[in-house]
């Protein structure tokens, strides 16, 4: 189970991250070409959230039933057991946090830019904040 929940893990990880690419790269183009905020911009922020908080769930389950989960944790000297046990899992919690924030305040506003913005900030700071804690020595 732990192999498959690994692979599972890695691979959704590309659907997720392509999902908050694209829905950022939409808000930046709604912002600054000024256009209305439509369903299919809220569908697009919203399987970006659903790819995430997928993404999230996967690798909670993963965390726990891990063999190196409890071995690893507190190995604050070495580097990789570090990112792996505490810096990845803690900064993507607080990214996919940023996620649902944006998610959240978007439903209150009325005004398009105000949207877009609000996507463009929350969904852009959370995609900078995976992509500096993926194991990139695992990827490649």
């Amino acid at each position: 189970m732990y192999n498959f929940l690994q692979k599972f893990h890695s691979g959704w990880a590309y659907l997720a991250l392509l999902l908050l690419l694209v829905a950022v790269v939409n808000a930046i183009i709604g912002v600054t070409s000024k256009k209305e905020f439509t369903a299919k911009d809220r569908k697009i922020a919203l399987f970006a959230l659903i790819g995430t908080h997928t993404q999230l769930l996967i690798g909670l389950i993963l965390y726990f039933v891990s063999p190196l989960g409890k071995a690893a944790f507190g190995q604050m000297s070495n580097a990789e057991l570090r990112l792996t046990s505490l810096e990845h899992p803690l900064i993507n919690l607080i990214a996919i946090i940023l996620i649902t924030i944006g998610w959240s305040k978007h439903k209150k506003l009325i005004n398009s830019e105000a949207k877009f913005k609000t996507f463009a900030i929350f969904y852009g700071l959370g995609l900078l904040l995976i992509l500096s804690r993926i194991p990139w020595n695992l990827w490649f």
